[in-house]
């Protein structure tokens, strides 16, 4: 019997400077290489470039993502390497290098590869959009994700949907770590507004989406309804051009008398350390999202998540911690629960169900069930 041939797989997407999606195409081109198929991740560049090649793929830098039209150039291009590289796969995570990858499919000489895409966010409805429902195969990074393109797109059949999580790595989250004594020593000189108090974390950029203001609010509710003066930190959320909307709600924290207790900080890279120090991680988003990649690299630690349940944030919950869901938008009830968090902090045991081999293990399982080749 003959040894399962290697698999040649094309990954589509704007670029690789960082973010969900970026994470997700590097650990599925980790999980490829290592498994000896060729990776070859097809965008206009960035700072990930250098890492996605050192793990064994190969990266072609074509401006996939410019809203130009100078990016239906693109479309010649692609087609030349799917006809050189002759992949199994192409596997498209974005809306604009989906219709590129289309495009260029239509017109390849030869037998064509097999088509997957990524719903990685819940799109807006329309033709556009409904290229990412296109695939033989559509990956749906959550349950809410797949309800959403088939509400949207009900012609899409439902056997061509797979729900395939993101998924951390427990060593890169371990389960139980707590940072040490140095490293709590230089977060409480650099916030010393922070230093002695239970600490609230919600990590993520400076948008309104993101449930800032509602977080403000419940910090502030914990200490006139519950006496507890926690201290709540904000990474991620000071960026360039975010200042208008960091000081509205500095403004907001002010007014309730915590402005304190509040901390914004740019994005960082040890946000490990930081979950450990943590005793509550809030996810309220104001609008359901996709997912919730900090909720389970929270939980993945161990350190309780306090969230709105709805989107996938709402799935992760039902599925790893329900008693961390509040109902959308209620402030006084995600308060009650920080407060009962703190109280009495409840014990996680090692979470299950979205860990990073699972979802590599998945996808290249999906990719051999196309092609024929070896998971």
């Amino acid at each position: 019997m003959a040894a399962p041939r290697p698999l040649t797989v094309v990954q589509l997407l704007p670029a690789l400077e960082g973010g969900g999606v970026e994470r997700s195409t590097l650990e599925v081109a980790d999980a490829l290489a290592t498994a000896g198929h060729r990776s070859i991740v097809v965008s206009a560049g960035g700072r990930l470039v250098d890492p996605l090649v050192a793990a064994g793929s190969t990266h072609v830098a074509l401006p996939l993502g410019s809203k130009r039209l100078a990016v239906l150039a693109s479309v010649p291009k692609l087609r030349r390497l799917l006809e050189t590289e002759r992949p199994d796969i192409v596997h498209a995570r974005s809306r604009l290098p989906a219709w590129i990858g289309r495009f260029a499919l239509r017109a390849v000489r030869g037998p064509a590869p097999h088509w997957v895409t990524t719903v990685h966010g819940l799109n807006s409805p329309g033709c556009y959009s409904g290229v990412m429902a296109s695939g033989e195969r559509v990956i749906c990074v959550s349950d809410c994700v797949r309800t959403h393109v088939l509400r949207h797109w009900p012609r899409t059949d439902p056997a061509r949907l797979r729900v395939i999580p993101r998924g951390v790595d427990p060593d890169a989250f371990p389960h139980g770590h707590r940072p040490d004594a140095a490293w709590r020593a230089g977060f409480a000189r650099r916030h010393p507004g922070l230093a002695g108090r239970p600490l609230l974390l919600l990590p993520g950029r400076g948008t309104r989406i993101k449930g800032h203001a509602d977080a403000v609010r419940a910090l502030a509710l914990l200490a006139t309804r519950h006496g507890t003066e926690a201290g709540l930190y904000l990474p991620g959320a000071r960026e360039a051009g975010r200042e208008a909307y960091v000081a509205e709600v500095e403004a907001l924290a002010a007014s309730l008398g915590v402005g304190a207790r509040v901390v914004f900080d740019p994005p960082r890279s040890d946000l490990r350390e930081v979950y450990g120090a943590s005793a509550c991680v809030l996810q309220v988003s104001t609008k359901p999202e996709a997912f919730g990649r900090t909720a389970v690299e929270a939980l993945s630690i161990g350190v309780p998540v306090a969230g709105y349940a709805h989107g996938g944030i709402g799935d992760i919950l039902r599925a790893a911690f329900p008693d961390g869901a509040v109902p959308p938008g209620d402030v006084d009830a995600l308060a009650d629960r920080i407060a009962r968090f703190l109280r009495d902090p409840p014990a996680l045991p090692p979470l299950r169900g979205f860990d990073l081999a699972h979802m590599q293990a998945d996808t290249l399982a999906l990719y051999a069930e196309l092609a024929g080749g070896a998971p």
